[in-house]
């Protein structure tokens, strides 16, 4: 169903006579740009359309707005119905893309999301989606995969908003689990971000710092090297707030780095 957005002939403020059909219809869509964390790399849940345009091409999952829907429950029908997943630890508006030549059926304005997992299981294509998949975002942002419509620059501001949440907000918690590591933790800004993190220093600034982790008492499963299990946290009030760990600091370093 396509949604055609036109504007109300009548009701308050609206002039007598006024005639809507002077302006050209316009569609409506929402996309979701899903991140999540999978083998140390940040990963994107991309689908391969099953219908035109761009049939058999990689996408990310999205579709038409219904006239009934806000945005968000939109964004949250469409993540069910393309991937599978109908919940996500994180669903953020970010932006709103409208060049006239982005779609080829008709001048179509989607309106952009992203929505961060701390693990991708049971991914389930339907609809328009012939098939669903996790892959690695460097793949995307290098041009190494090719993406339908506009959906590249869509991944890549969603990427950049992701970098940016980081160092502001508590995001860093949504790509892990209820119970982490801080290595885990680690990893996820560094994915992200792309560098590496002095693993001392990290660990100074969010457990020494109060607030930001509590000790469970539990311990992750032993590794293959044998050695003690990494201690278990869960997240502590201070992420409402803010992150512990910055990209750059006002003197040049950053804060867990070395």
């Amino acid at each position: 169903m396509v949604t055609v957005v036109t504007t109300k002939t009548s009701g308050p403020g609206v002039q007598a006579g006024y005639d809507p059909s002077k302006f050209p219809a316009f569609a409506v869509t929402v996309d979701v740009v899903i991140l999540t964390m999978s083998d140390g790399r940040l990963h994107v849940l991309l689908v391969r359309r099953g219908v035109p345009p761009f049939e058999g091409m990689l996408a990310i999952p999205g579709g038409f707005k219904r006239p009934i829907e806000t945005l968000d429950e939109a964004a949250k029908r469409e993540l069910a119905e393309e991937t599978g997943i109908d919940s996500a630890r994180l669903l953020t508006q970010f932006g709103a893309y409208g060049d006239p030549e982005r779609d080829p059926r008709m001048n179509v304005v989607t309106v952009a999301y992203f929505a961060v997992l701390p693990e991708v299981d049971g991914i389930v294509a339907g609809t328009d989606a012939s098939a669903a998949a996790l892959i690695p975002v460097f793949e995307v942002l290098n041009g190494k995969v090719e993406l339908a419509f506009d959906h590249a620059k869509i991944v890549r501001d969603a990427v950049e908003r992701v970098r940016v949440d980081l160092d502001l907000t508590g995001i860093a918690t949504a790509f892990v689990g209820p119970k982490f590591t801080v290595a885990e933790l680690r990893t996820v800004y560094e994915a992200v971000w792309g560098l590496r993190l002095d693993g001392a220093n990290f660990r100074r600034s969010v457990v020494t710092e109060s607030g930001w982790v509590i000790p469970t008492g539990r311990r992750a499963q032993p590794g293959a090297s044998g050695g003690k299990p990494a201690e278990l946290y869960r997240a502590g009030r201070m992420w409402k707030h803010g992150s512990p760990i910055r990209r750059s600091q006002p003197d040049g370093k950053r804060k867990g780095d070395s």
